[in-house]
């Protein structure tokens, strides 16, 4: 079925408004004001058309036909988003050096709202409102990604507990800065540790060794994501070192709003619901994932990603990277067992890799989004 066209702001209202064409069929509506040229809008006739959160003309019922609307739901965010969020939105009310202000800014009041409604609420107003906010986030950032090849998308999984001081956090960041040059758009859960290392990475791409180093000197004066200036330091990145040429998206939940969703993704695609959230970023990344060391939720993505290439659910496998020898050979020993799972023919089209050697991880990557694998 033809995707209805998405009238999403006033440029594009009064465009398709002032068409000579009577009637108006096949297109989505979100979040815009009728009302603004009231006599225009009443003179068209809709048909099957859908209305999110639309300021409507008295009497505008009688211009539909086979439409649906959803009206505007009093609420502390906007269940009918266009666009993804971006650091100065979803951080919107916070005050530089004043780290407390984090609960009057917009993702702080969002988060409490969404604990005080309960992580699984009961409302079933508020989980409406839940389910359709999400439902614009998927739609926004598929829409952002369908102008790209799918094998470009690269995604990154590890834990949130690594430090910004830690070796392996300067790895990350130099893998996903090289691979951002060579054309991938990287993704991740969005956090702290791992996830916020892919997007230094990223957010530095095209910038001096120098440059850098600075900016990951700046970082590592606030360590943790628990340290009350881990969050200003990554604004002051962002900052000082504008990006404007190269994409990648952070995929948080508010699930997990104790751990903050990191400013240095140049789109956030936040979500309350977080079984969406890392369904979409194993789905999402065609050109690869990069397994850094992490914990139960590492392992839980290792092991879902394996099945859909398994299965080639999206019409092929993609690889999967293991970065960390010692980690996924002795420590969390996963990489002997999917090998000896793919031996035994247990496990089927699996692209894997195991190195320690950023350039290698880089190249696995690259190789395989130019058909050489």
């Amino acid at each position: 079925m033809q995707p209805y066209r998405e009238i999403a702001d006033d440029w594009q209202l009064a465009e398709i408004l002032h068409n000579d064409e009577r009637v108006i069929s096949h297109c989505a509506f979100k979040d815009v004001n009728l009302t603004a040229e009231n006599e225009l809008a009443l003179s068209h006739q809709y048909v099957d058309c859908i209305f999110l959160g639309c300021i409507l003309p008295k009497g505008f019922d009688k211009c539909t036909k086979d439409s649906i609307e959803f009206p505007k739901m009093a609420n502390t965010y906007d269940c009918f988003r266009s666009n993804l969020y971006t650091a100065k939105s979803l951080y919107e009310g916070y005050e530089m050096g004043n780290p407390d202000s984090y609960d009057r800014c917009y993702d702080g009041i969002v988060y409490r709202h969404y604990i005080e409604e309960g992580k699984q609420a009961k409302n079933i107003k508020e989980t409406l409102a839940r389910s359709l906010h999400d439902h614009s986030i998927s739609t926004a950032l598929h829409g952002l990604l369908s102008h790209f090849n799918e094998k470009q998308i690269v995604g990154v999984m590890g834990g949130h507990g690594l430090l910004r001081t830690e070796a392996q956090y300067e790895q990350v960041a130099r893998i996903s800065k090289r691979l951002t040059e060579l054309g991938s758009i990287m993704i991740s859960g969005g956090g702290p540790g791992a996830m916020e290392a892919t997007h230094l990475g990223a957010w530095m791409a095209g910038r001096s060794e120098e440059e850098f180093c600075e900016a990951l000197a700046l970082l590592r004066t606030a360590p943790c994501f628990k340290d009350r200036m881990w969050l200003d330091t990554a604004l002051q990145v962002v900052e000082k070192y504008p990006q404007k040429d190269y994409l990648s998206i952070g995929i948080p939940t508010w699930l997990y709003g104790h751990e903050p969703s990191t400013p240095l993704a140049m789109c956030i695609a936040k979500y309350f619901d977080n079984s969406i959230r890392e369904d979409g970023i194993l789905t999402l990344a065609y050109g690869g994932i990069i397994y850094t060391p992490g914990s139960a939720g590492t392992l839980q993505e290792i092991f879902q990603d394996a099945v859909q290439n398994h299965y080639l659910s999206f019409g092929y496998a993609s690889p999967m990277c293991f970065m960390g020898k010692k980690f996924w050979t002795e420590d969390v020993p996963v990489y002997p067992f999917i090998e000896d799972m793919i031996k035994r023919g247990r496990y089927k089209n699996l692209i894997v890799s195991l190195s320690d050697d950023q350039e290698e991880i880089v190249q696995e990557i690259i190789k395989f989004r130019n058909n050489e694998i």
